[in-house]
C-alpha cells in the first residue's frame, strides 16, 4: 500500500503539468498565436511568407536579406467570454454516489489577459542578419470559485512563459532565404485545487503547487522567391521537452488522509509539440496582396505527464491529444502610401480528445475573422492595429478526477466531471515597428 503522503499529491502535482497546457483564449490547444500585431489582423494567414523582424516568431527565414534593421513590439489584450456548466458531475464517498454540490455555473473562468512581444533584427550586409523575437507563447489564467463544481478538476491556474528567439539568417541567392536558431523558454506555474475528503459532509481540503523550469528548443524556416511577386515560406519548430520542479503543499485532509497534509517537492515533465508551417503570399496588384497559411501541429506528442517523486510511486497522467491542421487566408490592401488595411479567417481545431476533457483545458474547435492597418507615421515608424473575434463550438467536459484509489480501494473517492463549455473571445492589439 503506497503512503498517503505521495498518493494524494497525486492530483497536484499533476495539475502542474496540465496547467501549462490550458489555453482557451486564441489557438487550439495552450498555444497562443499573437506574437505580431500585424499577424493578428489578417488572422496569421501570412507570417510564414512574410518580411521583417515582427514575423521571426513565425519564420525565422523572414528576416533573411532584409534592406534595413528593425524594432517592433506588439500588446494584446484578450477578452473571454466563457460559461462552463455542470451537466452531471458525481462523487462517491462512502460506497454513496451524489451529483457534486456546489455552484453549478461557472462564468468568465478564464481571466483577461495580455500578451507582450518583440521583436529585433540587425542587417549585417546584403546577406546576413541576426534577430531576436521576445514573445510569451504559452501565458494563460483561469479561476474557479471554491465551491464551483469543477473544483476538483480546478480552481486557479496561473501559467507564464517567456521565449527567448535568436536567430541567424541568410540570403545566398535573390531567390532564397534561410533562418535559425534556439528557442529558450522559461515557464512557471501556479496551481490550485480542492480535494475531496473520503467522507461525505466534510470541509474539502486544497492543494496549491508552484513550479518553475527552463528549457530548450529549436526552429528552422526558408522562404522561396521565384519572381518579385511570389514568396513561398516554410518554417519548423520544435518539440520542447519541459521538466517544472515544483513545491506542492497540502492542507485539510482529515482522517487517514490527513498524513499528506503538509509540504513536499515533486516535478513533472512533458512534450509540447512541433509546429512545420506552410504560407505563400501573392503580390496580386501593386496594392493588393493575399495570403494562405496552414499549420500542421504535432499535438500528439503530449500523450502523457510523467510525475517523478521520492520512492517513484506518483503514476503518469495519459492526456491523448491528437495531431491538428489549422488552415488561414487573408490579404493587405495599400489604401494609400501611408495607409494598409488587412483581414482574414482561420480554422482552428482542438487536439484535446472528447474523453478526458477537463475544466483546466475547455478547448473547443475555433472560428477566428480578424481585420486590422498599418499607418506609416513617419519614413521609418509605421503603427500597427488589429481586432479579431474567436468562435469556440461547444465543447464537453469528461474527466475522471478520482484520488486515493492507489492508497486502498476501501477509501478511493471516485469524482466523474461533467460539464458543458460556452465561449468566445475579442482581442484587440496594438504595436509599431521602427526601422534603421
Amino acid at each position: 500500500m503506497h503512503p498517503p503522503s505521495e498518493i494524494s499529491k497525486r492530483g497536484v502535482i499533476a495539475g502542474l503539468a496540465a496547467l501549462t497546457l490550458a489555453g482557451q483564449a486564441h489557438a487550439a490547444g495552450f498555444y497562443l498565436e499573437d506574437q505580431s500585431t500585424k499577424a493578428s489582423g489578417r488572422a496569421f494567414s501570412g507570417e510564414a511568407a512574410d518580411t521583417g523582424a515582427e514575423s521571426l516568431w513565425y519564420n525565422p527565414a523572414a528576416i533573411a536579406g532584409i534592406t534595413s534593421s528593425e524594432i517592433s513590439g506588439s500588446l494584446t489584450p484578450i477578452f473571454t467570454t466563457s460559461r462552463v456548466s455542470d451537466s452531471g458531475s458525481t462523487i462517491t464517498q462512502g460506497g454513496v454516489t451524489r451529483p457534486v454540490s456546489g455552484e453549478p455555473t461557472t462564468f468568465k473562468p478564464v481571466e483577461l489577459g495580455v500578451i507582450p512581444a518583440s521583436a529585433s533584427a540587425l542587417r549585417i550586409n546584403d546577406q546576413w542578419s541576426i534577430g531576436l523575437a521576445i514573445t510569451s507563447p504559452f501565458s494563460f489564467a483561469t479561476k474557479y470559485d471554491t465551491d464551483s463544481f469543477a473544483r476538483y478538476s480546478a480552481l486557479t491556474t496561473r501559467l507564464t512563459t517567456i521565449d527567448l528567439q535568436p536567430t541567424l539568417a541568410w540570403r545566398p541567392v535573390r531567390w532564397l532565404g534561410i533562418g535559425a536558431g534556439p528557442n529558450i523558454e522559461y515557464t512557471d506555474a501556479l496551481l490550485t485545487n480542492a480535494l475531496p475528503q473520503s467522507t461525505a459532509g466534510v470541509p474539502d481540503g486544497r492543494g496549491n503547487l508552484r513550479g518553475n523550469g527552463w528549457d530548450v528548443g529549436y526552429n528552422v524556416g526558408v522562404q522561396l522567391h521565384p519572381t518579385d511577386a511570389v514568396t513561398l515560406g516554410g518554417a519548423y519548430r520544435s518539440k520542447i521537452k519541459h521538466t517544472l520542479e515544483g513545491d506542492a503543499n497540502i492542507m485539510g485532509l482529515q482522517g487517514l488522509l490527513a498524513l499528506a497534509n503538509g509540504d513536499s517537492r515533486a516535478s513533472a515533465s512533458f512534450n509540447t509539440p512541433w509546429a512545420a508551417t506552410f504560407g505563400v503570399r501573392l503580390q496580386v496588384t501593386d496594392r493588393l496582396a493575399v495570403e494562405g497559411q496552414g499549420v500542421r501541429t504535432g499535438w500528439g506528442e503530449f500523450q502523457q505527464i510523467a510525475l517523478n517523486s521520492p520512492g517513484g510511486l506518483l503514476p503518469n497522467q495519459l492526456q491523448n491529444y491528437h495531431d491538428t491542421t489549422n488552415g488561414a487566408v487573408g490579404f493587405d490592401y495599400a489604401v494609400t502610401k501611408k495607409l494598409t488595411v488587412r483581414g482574414g479567417v482561420q480554422y482552428d481545431p482542438t487536439p484535446t480528445p472528447d474523453d478526458g476533457r477537463d475544466a483546466r483545458v475547455p478547448d473547443g474547435d475555433r472560428f477566428l475573422i480578424a481585420g486590422g492597418y498599418s499607418y506609416k507615421a513617419t519614413p521609418r515608424l509605421v503603427l500597427d492595429g488589429a481586432i479579431s473575434y474567436i468562435d469556440f463550438i461547444p465543447s464537453h467536459i469528461n474527466r475522471n478526477a478520482s484520488e486515493y484509489g492507489n492508497i486502498s480501494p476501501l477509501i478511493e473517492v471516485p469524482v466523474n466531471i461533467q460539464g458543458e463549455v460556452n465561449a468566445n473571445a475579442i482581442t484587440m492589439s496594438v504595436g509599431g515597428r521602427f526601422y534603421f
